[in-house]
């Protein structure tokens, strides 16, 4: 083989441009960095944070700045977060020229101009097994319908959101304890790992696409109301929404004087404990607070162990009693 054309195909020379905002993202930019060249940022601008509303910098950058401050990535290296991707952008990536635009949770929907813009292409970390949950919540989606399994996948990005080719994909199970904030952490550490690979092979041009088989599954954005409980639905789609909108936005219900108690962590009662339920009670009744606060639902009776009374600090089931000691037999859920 040439010396000279070995040389140009040797893995770590791709101008890799990264876009993403969240904490979550960062594991991709780590790898990204480590494994090419950061030729630029794109995230989100700085928003209100806190008591203050004082903007800050989205996680990306700010691990980005400190990624630059310890030598992992070159200083200087542009750090963008316009509110729209205009022409005046597109040409500041032009400029910068990048081979690959690799995405992670940027938020945004891509155009075709702005896609041209990577001549190697432009790829994008999806926490779904493809194409079950497409859109923007999958991991709250996959724990709300009690999936046996989940991944993540590396796409090719195409104009159809979430429907481009398949390039790598890891497989978990998942037993039905997880929460959306510790399954996203875990499932970004195993979308990183995919990264290096499949840069590689867009700079060696090997890359093994696999187009999207079956029928689509589609998640939605998430608002605060879908958090409200219905203590009709079984123990176990409940205890599964807990975890689905745990750290966010949060499933609450509501204490009887109508203040609102969000309920952090739960578990279904097993037999022989599930005796204790009552065909009688009303879905909602606190029933024993034993354990946890034991309340009827509309098929079994939920274990709830840790809540957070509105404006309170979240804590454990045996503290919230401390408090609210006149609980028992009282119902729930009533406004």
């Amino acid at each position: 083989m040439n010396p000279g054309r070995k040389k140009e195909i040797k893995a770590g020379m791709l101008r890799v441009f990264f876009a993403g905002s969240p904490r979550f993202a960062v594991p991709a930019l780590e790898k990204a960095a480590a494994a090419h060249r950061i030729a630029g940022i794109l995230t989100a601008p700085p928003s209100p944070k806190g008591r203050s509303s004082v903007p800050v910098p989205s996680e990306v950058e700010e691990a980005a700045i400190q990624m630059q401050r310890e030598g992992k990535i070159p200083a200087g290296v542009p750090v963008l977060h316009p509110e729209k991707i205009t022409d005046e952008v597109r040409a500041e990536i032009a400029a910068l020229h990048p081979d690959v635009l690799l995405c992670f949770a940027y938020g945004k929907i891509f155009s075709g101009k702005t896609l041209s813009l990577f001549p190697k292409g432009a790829f994008n970390i999806h926490p779904s097994l493809l194409p079950r949950w497409r859109g923007p919540s999958p991991v709250p989606a996959a724990i709300l319908a009690q999936d046996a399994e989940t991944g993540v996948s590396l796409q090719r990005i195409s104009r159809e959101m979430d429907a481009g080719n398949l390039l790598a994909v890891t497989r978990i199970p998942l037993t039905g304890t997880e929460t959306t904030g510790a399954l996203l952490d875990r499932l970004a550490l195993l979308g990183a790992e995919l990264v290096p690979g499949v840069l590689d092979g867009a700079e060696q041009g090997t890359l093994q696409e696999t187009p999207q088989t079956g029928e689509p599954t589609f998640s939605r954005l998430l608002r605060k109301e879908d958090g409200e409980i219905d203590w009709s639905r079984p123990a176990a789609e409940i205890n599964a929404k807990i975890r689905a909108f745990y750290p966010w936005p949060g499933a609450y219900t509501r204490l009887p004087d109508g203040t609102l108690l969000f309920l952090r962590e739960a578990e279904v009662l097993r037999i022989p404990e599930q005796h204790v339920q009552d065909p009688g009670a009303a879905p909602g009744t606190v029933l024993e607070t034993k354990r946890g606060l034991w309340i009827q639902t509309g098929d079994g009776v939920l274990s709830v162990l840790r809540l957070q009374r509105q404006t309170k600090k979240e804590t454990d089931w045996r503290a919230f009693l401390n408090g609210n000691r006149d609980l028992l037999s009282r119902k729930l859920g009533d406004s």
